[in-house]
């Protein structure tokens, strides 16, 4: 069923669509930041865990290898 409005409301209509969009177009940003900042969250703490674990297994072969003075017998 076609209706047939005013100018001014169709021109009210107009402006509240573009209201609208602009609004959804906020909160879809909004989303958006929050989803990147939980994935880089989480790529922090898998990075300093991979960085902990490699320092620990560093500190461990240091410790096992450690060289041996010589002695200054003479």
């Amino acid at each position: 069923m076609t209706e047939t409005y005013s100018k001014a409301r169709h021109k009210a209509e107009i402006a509240f669509g573009n209201l609208q969009t602009e609004f959804f177009s906020k909160n879809n940003a909004v989303e958006e930041l929050a989803s990147q900042a939980l994935a880089r969250g989480a790529k922090t703490l898998r990075l300093r865990e991979a960085r902990l674990a490699k320092e620990e297994a560093a500190r461990l072969a240091a410790s096992t290898t450690a060289p041996l003075k010589p002695s200054k017998g003479g």
